[in-house]
C-alpha cells in the first residue's frame, strides 16, 4: 500500500504525526487532496478540518485555524497556528472536543459561511465517532 509521512504541527508540538494514505486540506484556493507522490508544492491554509485516511482505513479529522502546508512526493507537513482533533471517547469528551473547535475557528475573522460549513463538518466527524 502507498503511503507518505503526514505530520501535523502547533506550536505547542505534534497533533498527528503517522503514516497515512491521503489527506484532503483546506487551501486558501479551496479543499484538495494529497495522495503518495503527489508533485511538490508550499501552499497557505485557511480556517478548516484536515481530513487523513489512515493505512487502517479510518478517517481522522483535524480543525485547524490557519497555517501552511509542504508536500513533497513523500512526506506532508502541516505547520498550523492551532488544532483540535476530533477524537475522544465517550459523548462528554467529544463534547469538549468540539466546544473547543468551535472557539478555535470563532477567533478567526473568516466569513460567517466559512464558519458553518466548518462546523456541519466538525458535527459529522464527531457524529462518527459515536
Amino acid at each position: 500500500m502507498d503511503t507518505f509521512k503526514l505530520e501535523v504541527i502547533t506550536p505547542n508540538g505534534l497533533i498527528f504525526d503517522n503514516e497515512a494514505v491521503e489527506v484532503t486540506l483546506p487551501g486558501e484556493e479551496g479543499e484538495f487532496g494529497v495522495l503518495p507522490r503527489h508533485a511538490s508544492l508550499t501552499t497557505l491554509l485557511k480556517a478548516g478540518v484536515i481530513d487523513i485516511v489512515t493505512t487502517d482505513k479510518r478517517t481522522e479529522s483535524i480543525v485547524v485555524n490557519w497555517g501552511v502546508v509542504q508536500v513533497t512526493e513523500d512526506k506532508v507537513t502541516v505547520l498550523v497556528d492551532g488544532a483540535v482533533a476530533i477524537r475522544g471517547e465517550g459523548e462528554s469528551e467529544v463534547a469538549k472536543v468540539l466546544e473547543d473547535a468551535k472557539k478555535l475557528l470563532s477567533d478567526v475573522s473568516d466569513s460567517k459561511m466559512a464558519l458553518a460549513s466548518v462546523s456541519a463538518k466538525i458535527e459529522s466527524a464527531a457524529h462518527k465517532l459515536l
